[in-house]
């Protein structure tokens, strides 16, 4: 990866997004994860078996995933170096989520800007794991908010700090690691055994890139004259208290930036669950918060892909 070649991944993605009707790389590691996971559970009897089977599913797809990225651009690579960086860029595109991030939360803010509730619920219900049936507006809003946060270190500034590190082949491993704790990496009777290893990846993968984020959104509010001083003052006090090790981190620093408060209790899959809340109720949640939290999307997707586009210039 070259500073050039970073900059094609990321305006790439500003400009097509996640077509459906291409074959999408996460799409396919979560169809290996599928039938790994019957596999396992053909044999893995009793909690042990099924941690070492975790583990074991856990290697095979983040290696795999790792190989698999090198060897297509190293083949490809034989047919010429810019046969090979067009390879690199387009996996290496499909390994952020800018754009598609995007245009998941602005369909629901213009559900609830048509009065349309049921629908927001509908849309908010694709990109959140919490009940969405009876959120009211400030709920929905609110929970739109921490997604962006929340996915502004899973599907940008981490593939692009590993992008960065260990090119397109690192960031397809840490996608994989990501798709699968997404996928099996709940506390819950079914995962609790079975997905704990990829869980544990998923938190070291993230220790970095999720402060990184927080500290982003700093910078982002200084861009755009938001609160940056509250949103340092608040990824500080409150950044560590999500029980995530990293989940807390960008939500805090965008509460304080937008001088909202996220967090607090949810329903999942009708069962309560306490969380601690981030920021302070400075002021009530509304469009314009989240509008502005779009807004602190695409300044910390610039600036991270201008960090790691100077990385690799200097490398």
């Amino acid at each position: 990866m070259t500073f050039a070649t970073m900059w094609c991944v990321f305006v790439l993605d500003l400009v097509l997004g996640d077509p459906r009707w291409i074959p999408h790389p996460v799409r396919i590691i979560g169809q290996v994860i599928d039938r790994l996971e019957i596999w396992i559970r053909g044999w893995a009897h009793g909690d042990r078996a099924l941690r070492v089977g975790g583990c074991l599913m856990t290697f095979l797809v983040v290696v795999g995933s790792f190989l698999a990225a090198w060897l297509l651009i190293a083949w490809f690579g034989l047919l010429g170096t810019t046969v090979g960086a067009v390879v690199a860029v387009l996996l290496g595109y499909t390994t952020i989520a800018i754009r598609d991030l995007y245009k998941q939360s602005w369909a629901v803010i213009k559900a609830l800007r048509a009065e349309d509730l049921p629908e927001a619920r509908r849309l908010l219900s694709m990109i959140v794991g919490r009940d969405t049936k009876d959120l009211d507006a400030e709920s929905i809003q609110k929970a739109v908010i921490e997604t962006i946060a929340e996915n502004l270190s899973d599907g940008v500034v981490s593939p692009l700090f590993y992008m960065a590190v260990g090119g397109v082949p690192l960031a397809m491993a840490f996608k994989a690691s990501s798709t699968l704790d997404s996928m099996v990496g709940y506390r819950n009777e079914r995962y609790e055994h079975l997905g704990s290893c990829s869980a544990r990846l998923d938190d070291v993968l993230n220790f970095i890139p999720a402060r990184l984020t927080g500290l982003l959104i700093v910078a982002a509010a200084f861009t755009l004259r938001l609160d940056a001083s509250r949103a340092w003052y608040i990824f500080r006090r409150d950044g560590g208290k999500h029980k995530s090790p990293n989940a807390g981190r960008p939500e805090a620093a965008m509460a304080g930036a937008l001088r909202i408060q996220l967090g607090g209790p949810s329903v999942y899959d009708g069962v309560p669950v306490e969380r601690p809340y981030l920021g302070d109720p400075e002021q009530p949640i509304d469009i314009a918060q989240t509008r502005e939290a779009e807004q602190i999307l695409f300044i910390v997707s610039f600036l991270m892909v201008l960090l790691a586009g100077l990385y690799r210039l200097f490398q």
